[in-house]
């Protein structure tokens, strides 16, 4: 039986710095009889030379196209627009299963090219929980960089940081006053809901934990009576919205939306009042003026889609952490198994709905 080939791709995007797996997870993979190929990358967090000392096989940027047929290209974010076609198995976060902008053109590619998309967002246990996730660091970087807007402390354009420069930045705002806030945390419970908290508790602002049964049973002018909401519900069912364009000139509190999920083209977008990302260079959007008799405040928005790479080294040491020990199970006697065949069933229902389209 042939050994498992991991091929861990260079990331397309100038400001991705995160791994999949990092160099210390390596040799679990090799001691499991797994080949690992690393790609040389300017711009991963983790330098190539530690690949190599941990025993992996490094390969030119952007070779993964000439990558054995049976090989899982391993990547975090989007793949280039070359080649059009698609052979391999690939295992990313790609966005492309519930209607999202450019959905159709990734799915394409992969029934052109004979390939499989194993996104990442969709490896669940029996329960349908995501098994891997990097939201814990999401959620603490997308509360951190609302909180410190609120406070005037955000200075773009943004670029990684270590976890201790951050929390820096939040004692400061911790010593300025930051109790006279007031944040609430949707889907408080989860992965993102949890980083989010901890970083607000950081900075000292009093936090309003939302979940299932508050979102349902939504009480809209509760929601608008805080000073930021981090939003880390992620959901496949249409529901409710949080924050309405009709509730704009309503009377409220509301100045800061610091949106997680960041699922701002998906039929599930919680914050329809706001359908784009933001980028590190220009981290936050303005939405709307406020009220002339002041009612309502003026509203900005904070979307992006890459948060954990502003801490890509202890984002990327979590999330190999997770990842890895599911990537032996590529290997199990039968093909792969558990959260992977869930992955693979996603695929499959998404290809089938865009053929029916």
């Amino acid at each position: 039986m042939q050994p498992v080939h991991v091929w861990i791709r260079s990331e397309v995007r100038n400001t991705e710095r995160r791994a999949p797996v990092v160099p210390a997870d390596v040799p679990t993979l090799l001691d499991a009889g797994f080949e690992v190929s690393v790609e040389e990358s300017p711009q991963r967090v983790f330098a190539i030379d530690e690949y190599a000392a941990a025993g992996a096989t490094v390969v030119p940027e952007g070779t993964w196209t000439d990558a054995p047929r049976d090989a899982y290209v391993l990547g975090i974010k989007e793949l280039p627009d070359d080649p059009a076609s698609l052979c391999h198995r690939h295992i990313y976060f790609a966005h492309a299963f519930k209607g999202q902008q450019d959905a159709e053109r990734t799915l394409e590619r992969f029934h052109r090219g004979g390939g499989e998309l194993l996104d990442i967002e969709y490896l669940v246990d029996e329960n349908g929980r995501r098994v891997v996730a990097f939201g814990y660091w999401a959620g603490y970087v997308g509360a951190a960089l609302g909180l410190l807007h609120l406070a005037g402390r955000l200075r773009p354009p943004l670029a990684p940081m270590a976890k201790h420069e951050l929390d820096a930045e939040l004692e400061e705002v911790r010593k300025n006053g930051a109790d006279r806030l007031l944040a609430l945390v949707t889907g408080a419970r989860g992965r993102s809901g949890r980083g989010a908290q901890a970083a607000l508790l950081t900075g000292g602002v009093p936090v309003t934990r939302w979940d299932r049964q508050e979102t349902q049973d939504l009480h809209k002018q509760a929601l608008l009576g805080h000073d930021l909401l981090v939003n880390c519900v992620v959901t496949h069912t249409p529901t409710t919205p949080f924050v309405e364009r009709a509730d704009l000139d309503h009377e409220r509190r509301l100045r800061v939306l610091a949106d997680v999920t960041c699922d701002v083209t998906g039929p599930t977008n919680m914050l329809p009042v706001n359908t784009e990302i933001t980028t590190w260079e220009e981290p936050v959007r303005h939405l709307h003026d406020g009220t002339a008799d002041h009612a309502a405040a003026p509203l900005e928005v904070i979307a992006i889609d890459n948060l954990p790479s502003l801490l890509p080294r202890e984002a990327s040491e979590g999330f190999s952490a997770d990842l890895t020990p599911h990537l032996l199970g590529l290997a199990d006697e039968g093909g792969p198994s558990g959260p992977w065949r869930a992955a693979a069933r996603a695929f499959d229902e998404a290809q089938g709905r865009r053929r029916m389209a």
